[in-house]
């Protein structure tokens, strides 16, 4: 079966930072069950092989086990945690990097009908069964971690044939979306990029509507319908998780902290950062830096 033979092989492949020796193929082992946490969920399709995670954007909130997989097209801020997880009994996961431009050649190769016409602009997040040729490709991929000889040659076949089996799939517009140089969600993408990287200032949504091409209207709705979260939602959370990987890396003065990741007001800062990760600041950051767990960075 086609989930055995995945538990199997990520459990010989699973390092603790989750590489592979195929670049952008992961293969992750979690041991215990950590309270949620904040990270960026990346443009990634992640498969479970055993246990179970829930993860949330916004107030949207999904929920994979194994045979399932969820398929993320914008690099957002999200809450995630494992589930049904002991030291005998370790989540499993398979990840591939999702690629804007692998996924551009395909929709360029395929013909005419072999791909449903495209819909609205879709969630960045979607869940659903993986059908057995998925699973099938997805283990004929990690078999390549054993066979060096073959795995330049036969890799990128095999990625290639886990996209297209993706972009034909029940979540294949979300996976679409993300190769389409014109998509709403490539706009949105554009914006959420540019908020990541500016996160510190103050911006009008008017503003970075007009550097998408879309007006205030449409730029609202389809932002909202890929994020779950206004702009200005978008803009605290990153800012906040920036906040939380500064407090934790190194110990400083929480004032300072709050008005380099944008915050004026120190109180604001803290009250935003309590409701946010349910401890002040400083108390959290030193909860952190007692058990040595260190927030996923917010790169830009």
């Amino acid at each position: 079966m086609a989930l055995d033979e995945l538990r199997t092989l990520l459990e010989r492949h699973a390092r603790p930072d989750a590489t592979t020796a195929i670049g952008g193929v992961l293969a992750s082992r979690i041991d215990r069950q950590d309270p949620s946490g904040p990270s960026m969920s990346g443009t990634v399709l992640a498969v479970i092989a055993q246990g179970a995670k829930r993860l949330a954007l916004g107030e949207r909130v999904y929920e994979y086990g194994p045979g399932q997989y969820l398929v993320a097209s914008v690099d957002l801020p999200v809450t995630g945690q494992f589930l049904q997880v002991d030291a005998e009994h370790p989540a499993l996961g398979f990840g591939l990097v999702l690629e804007p431009s692998a996924i551009a050649e395909l929709l360029l190769q395929a013909g005419p009908g072999d791909l449903p016409r495209a819909g609205g602009v879709p969630s960045a997040i979607a869940v659903s069964d993986a059908p057995a040729a998925l699973l099938d490709a997805i283990v004929r991929l990690l078999r390549l971690l054993d066979e060096p000889r073959d795995r330049a040659v036969l890799a990128p076949l095999l990625k290639r044939e886990i996209l297209w089996r993706l972009m034909t799939g029940e979540q294949g517009a979300t996976v679409r979306h993300l190769g389409l140089a014109d998509s709403g969600l490539s706009h949105v993408s554009r914006a959420v990029r540019w908020i990541r990287e500016h996160y510190a200032q103050a911006f009008r949504v008017e503003d970075v509507a007009r550097m998408t091409g879309m007006s205030v209207s449409a730029f609202h709705r389809n932002f909202q319908a890929v994020t779950a979260m206004s702009p200005i939602q978008f803009q605290k959370q990153i800012r906040l998780q920036e906040a939380r990987l500064l407090l934790a890396t190194r110990p400083g003065d929480v004032t300072a902290v709050g008005r380099r990741v944008g915050y004026d007001n120190p109180s604001q800062f803290s009250r935003e950062y309590r409701r946010q990760f349910g401890a002040p600041p400083s108390r959290d950051a030193a909860r952190l830096r007692g058990t040595g767990r260190v927030p996923a960075a917010v790169t830009p």
